[in-house]
């Protein structure tokens, strides 16, 4: 029996409650928000399903309690409040009308003086650990400091990081696939190959090809293709609904085939069940929680600290914080060292819960551990502390990253490819391991590293200035210093300025007038005319 492999099959299957050899397809619920697919009225006339917070907590504990580890270990829960005794709260600025535009006010002035002064005497000082743990104290300096952005400065020495030897790329259909049985199905499995060692195949043209295979498929491939297979089609920049289904298509063939799945195709079948829209509902928990019962109890495969972190970060973007407090004990009892991305997602945690003060100790506790720290943890920071409700600490951060790029002598600027940075994240979180016992290489590799903010910085704090605050004065300042940092318009700051005129427009005295809205769209239209990359129509 075959497990449905085709892009036609639907998402909307049943709630499971059978685990066995179901296809993990079956695994995700009925999204109420999608226009396709609808809830089943048995389910919502249930009388014994419960909470759906309730079912969260009771099918993680069942799960763990028969997950294989040690019967010696017990879970011992904590009553106590981990949340903030600080006050959240700051006074507001006040509110001052702006132009998006290098004209508007003396603010731009300023900086535009001091930006010339940067360039012309830059310090070159090392930076040690102390000024890293420094980066989130709010009350070592006045929130109003402006500083300067960072002139471009020469490259020192890199350290050469090791890299793993061997090549992982399919050359041919090996032995122990079957063999094709026609010419048409050679040319089908060695397009499907030669698409897979394309690194510019787009993943629609490689499950097309897939597809094209001879049923059942999977049996006509090698094991190093089907592991090459399944990597690419989990490496996408963002997980959607498209590439869920894809994914789990080609899983669920090669569970049928009886291929044995690798943690790290399980942890991506995970994270493509729980992150596969925008937001994530108690649903996309629920089948995140049933993958991971499978892969532990049917597949025979221990979670890794990289499963965990998947999971962890599910449930806290669920708001299911004591279901990730409950993944954060399993990961200690089982002795998992927290990794740089689990560090990372605890920054975020911590700040999903309005806690600043954890935010600061998650980020020290980061420095401390001996991990990298560059621009992506640093604009994790500034968004928790923003969900936070502190804004004049995010801010604060913003302007220590300027001043601490501008004083590092060999950083380089963030990459802009998507790729790029994955591939930079991944070779950080090994360098702590690798450097563990030379302070000195991981101090050089440290100053390497960018502070500079980036676009996803820029789209953080557009993005609460634009929408939470509305403050337009602080939106015109931060596109100006995205301009003098040569960071393109992205096509979600047109979306998110459009969203802060729908939000706080049409209010008498306002500064979200409707000139200032006419010209964000006239600066849209020239952006389309001009057919810049990332701003489409659609």
């Amino acid at each position: 029996m075959f497990f449905l492999g085709t892009l036609t099959r639907s998402s909307s299957c049943p709630i499971v409650t059978k685990i066995g050899s179901r296809p993990l397809l079956s695994y995700l619920h009925t999204p109420a928000r999608s226009r396709e697919l609808r809830v089943s009225p048995s389910s919502r006339s249930d009388p014994h399903r419960g909470t759906r917070s309730q079912q969260m907590e009771n099918l993680f504990i069942n799960a763990l309690v028969r997950a294989g580890s040690c019967k010696s270990h017990a879970f011992q829960f904590s009553t106590a409040s981990s949340s903030s005794m600080c006050p959240k709260t700051f006074h507001r600025a006040r509110r001052r009308a702006a132009r998006i535009g290098a004209k508007d006010g003396r603010d731009l002035h300023v900086h535009a003086t001091a930006l010339q002064r940067a360039q012309s005497s830059a310090p070159q000082v090392e930076v040690t650990r102390d000024d890293y743990m420094n980066l989130v104290d709010y009350y070592q300096e006045p929130y109003n400091a402006v500083v300067p952005l960072p002139p471009q400065l020469p490259a020192t020495e890199h350290v050469v990081l090791p890299v793993d030897e061997g090549n992982d790329t399919p050359s041919s259909v090996a032995d122990d696939a079957w063999p094709a049985l026609n010419e048409e199905d050679t040319f089908a499995i060695e397009s499907l190959i030669s698409a897979i060692n394309d690194e510019t195949s787009p993943h629609e043209t490689i499950y097309e090809r897939y597809e094209a295979l001879p049923l059942p498929r999977i049996p006509y491939l090698s094991k190093d293709v089907i592991r090459k297979l399944l990597h690419r089609l989990s490496v996408v920049e963002r997980k959607t609904e498209p590439s869920m289904i894809r994914f789990l298509s080609v899983i669920d063939d090669v569970k049928a085939a009886g291929v044995p799945l690798t943690s790290g195709e399980w942890s991506s079948a995970i994270a493509f069940a729980g992150r596969c829209f925008v937001k994530i509902s108690a649903a996309e928990v629920e089948s995140a929680l049933h993958i991971w019962r499978e892969m532990e109890h049917e597949a025979g495969v221990q979670g890794t600290h990289v499963t965990f972190n998947i999971l962890f970060d599910i449930a806290a973007k669920a708001g299911k914080y004591v279901l990730a407090q409950m993944i954060l004990k399993e990961m200690e009892k089982r002795k998992l060292l927290l990794s740089r991305f689990a560090h990372v997602g605890i920054i975020y945690y911590h700040g999903l819960r309005g806690d600043g003060d954890g935010v600061r100790k998650a980020y020290r506790d980061l420095v401390e551990a001996g991990e990298i720290v560059d621009t992506l943890v640093m604009n994790c920071v500034i968004a928790a502390l923003a969900l936070a409700g502190e804004a004049p600490a995010a801010d604060q951060v913003y302007e220590r990253m300027k001043r601490m790029h501008a004083m590092k002598s060999g950083a380089k600027l963030p990459a802009l490819d998507w790729k790029g940075s994955r591939e930079l994240g991944k070779l950080l979180a090994r360098a702590a391991r690798w450097f563990k016992d030379d302070p000195e290489k991981r101090q050089r590799l440290q100053s390497e590293q960018s502070m500079a903010p980036n676009l996803r910085t820029y789209k953080i704090l557009v993005g609460h200035y634009a929408v939470r605050v509305g403050e337009l004065d602080r939106v015109a300042v931060l596109l100006n210093e995205m301009q003098f940092l040569g960071i393109a318009l992205h096509g979600s700051i047109f979306l998110t300025l459009l969203k802060g005129f729908s939000i706080h427009g049409g209010i008498r005295y306002t500064s979200w007038s409707k000139a200032r809205l006419e010209g964000v769209w006239s600066s849209f239209q020239q952006a389309l005319d001009l057919q810049v990359e990332h701003v489409v129509m659609g």
